[in-house]
């Protein structure tokens, strides 16, 4: 019979199953003999109390007493059904982030055909193009760690998990990662992640799965316009001046892709601005975060490296961690030349000796009074302005401004810096003259309220690195709450992150697949 418990073990008592029956039994109480199988279905490491352990929750295959075993456990679901949709309906999707290709996958299922508009690179290149940028310390405006297959979620850490079970189904989005190369521990990690080296193949094998059934690519295909006629979409006109028709668009083009909301905003389509959030990345060695959260030196090596999340209310305004990545690195992720942006990334391993994250503030209307002739663009202009005064701040380069945490908490300049993992390099400098004052003020609170959570996160060690400033978008294109089309324009579905629907790689997949789920029912 299937028998379901949780409990908590030590890091070694989960090194292989028979150990791990042997633990199960000694503390259930169940004769080890009757222990068929064990099979892991969630874990997470619980460090409230020394020592460390992981909480589990696993499945029992138990015999009887009369010796049958009566339910053997499932096996991973089989693969998908799709369809080869090559001649059938057409639907345009623009973007192949995992809005877009999770989008794909579920038209293909369908027995629709997904026409993928994508302004960036097949990954290789896009692979190709980030070194180069590390090499020459100049963006290369459409490929970069924004855009190109996979979008922005494939040079990042690759994490796996949603705050929302509302969206809709993230076993769907993680049975389709293992399907395509993930490894199947994602299905039991809490905390699930894949990273950026595994990342790469399995967006190529997702797009061998659409192509081989129907689906089409089309990279270096920038969208520059829509066709609508009495406000239905008719199709969309490329940076080439050609025409591609279909009576039904996915909007999924990601958060950093600003020429939308503009072109939005030319063609007096509504846009709502949305709050989001702004700040640095810190940056600690990866060691020190691990002796906090693990309460010891001489914590088990068999702990992966420790993650943290944070976050405090100061005078009604959020300060929070963001993307947190351990074991990882900074990368610069603007879009163009004029910017200076940063973001964190991982590999599957995580074994960088440094630990970042993003120290983001929120940030809303009322806070960009300034800007508040340009509208519903108010935040947008905002996010632009600060990219540009931190570019300016770095000499006009992307080696981006830094200080040590301990300086900016006395409003000091900082004249060295402690080693980090910044792959453009790193400029001393103090922060507080060139974020805003309320930025900053939230940030000292906010690190003085997480020293007092986790003791020695204050240190010299730690440097604040700037911008972090594509946390989310700054603008939402609105859509029906039943149809999710545009409010104005009928067959134009806004999706994923870009639209203001999602917030990371889990939760655009899932938007994605609701997008696609709509059109298969309108047709």
């Amino acid at each position: 019979m299937i028998k379901e418990i949780e409990l908590n073990v030590l890091p070694e008592q989960l090194v292989n199953e028979d150990i791990l029956k042997r633990t199960i039994a000694k503390k259930t109480g169940i004769t080890l003999d009757y222990v068929l199988s064990v099979e892991l279905k969630r874990k997470s490491i619980d460090a409230r109390k020394q020592p460390v352990s992981y909480r589990i929750k696993v499945e029992l295959n138990i015999k009887t007493k009369d010796n049958q075993n009566l339910e053997p456990i499932k096996e991973l679901s089989s693969e998908r059904r799709y369809k080869d949709v090559s001649k059938a309906k057409k639907v345009i999707v623009i973007g192949a982030g995992p809005a877009g290709l999770f989008a794909s996958l579920k038209l293909i299922e369908k027995g629709l055909k997904p026409i993928i508009l994508e302004r960036g690179k097949p990954v290789s290149q896009r692979k190709k193009d980030t070194a180069q940028i590390i090499k020459s310390k100049e963006i290369i405006p459409e490929s970069n760690w924004c855009f190109g297959e996979g979008g922005a979620g494939t040079f990042s850490d690759g994490k796996l998990y949603t705050r929302s079970n509302k969206r809709g189904d993230i076993n769907e989005v993680l049975d389709i990662f293992i399907e395509h190369g993930a490894d199947k521990d994602i299905k039991t990690e809490a905390h699930a992640h894949i990273g950026t080296d595994r990342l790469s193949p399995i967006i190529k094998n997702i797009r061998k799965t659409i192509e081989q059934f129907g689906g089409e690519y089309h990279f270096d295909t920038k969208v520059v316009d829509f066709i609508v006629k009495d406000n239905k979409i008719k199709g969309v006109i490329t940076q080439n001046d050609e025409k591609i028709e279909s009576d039904y668009v996915v909007l999924a083009t990601g958060h950093s892709a600003r020429d939308i909301y503009y072109l939005f905003n030319r063609k007096n389509w509504l846009l709502e601005a949305k709050p989001f959030a702004m700040g640095v990345r810190i940056e600690h060695p990866q060691e020190l975060i691990n002796q906090i959260q693990y309460h010891s030196h001489n914590y088990s090596k068999l702990l992966p490296p420790a993650t943290y999340s944070l976050a405090y209310n100061y005078k009604g305004r959020g300060v929070f961690s963001f993307c947190m990545c351990p074991g990882g690195m900074i990368v610069p992720s603007a879009t163009n030349p004029d910017e200076l942006v940063v973001n964190g990334m991982s590999n599957t391993l995580r074994n960088s000796p440094f630990a970042n994250s993003g120290m983001i503030v929120s940030i809303n209307k009322e806070d960009v009074k300034d800007y508040s002739e340009y509208g519903e663009l108010a935040l947008l202009k905002f996010q632009e302005a600060l990219e540009h005064k931190m570019f300016k701040a770095a000499q006009n380069s992307i080696a981006a401004p830094s200080q040590r945490l301990t300086d900016f908490l006395k409003n000091k300049p900082s004249s060295a810096l402690s080693p980090n993992s910044y792959l453009c390099g790193t400029i001393p400098t103090d922060l507080n003259k060139i974020l805003p004052k309320f930025m900053t003020e939230t940030l000292k609170e906010g690190f003085k309220n997480f020293e007092r959570k986790m003791k020695g996160f204050i240190c010299q060690e730690a440097n604040l690195i700037g911008l972090e400033s594509r946390s989310s978008s700054p603008i939402r294109i609105p859509r029906d709450k039943d149809t999710l089309e545009h409010i104005q324009i009928a067959g134009l579905y806004p999706c994923g992150e870009g639209s203001g629907y999602a917030g990371g790689i889990t939760s655009s997949a899932m938007d994605g697949i609701n997008v696609a789920q709509k059109i298969s029912q309108t047709l």
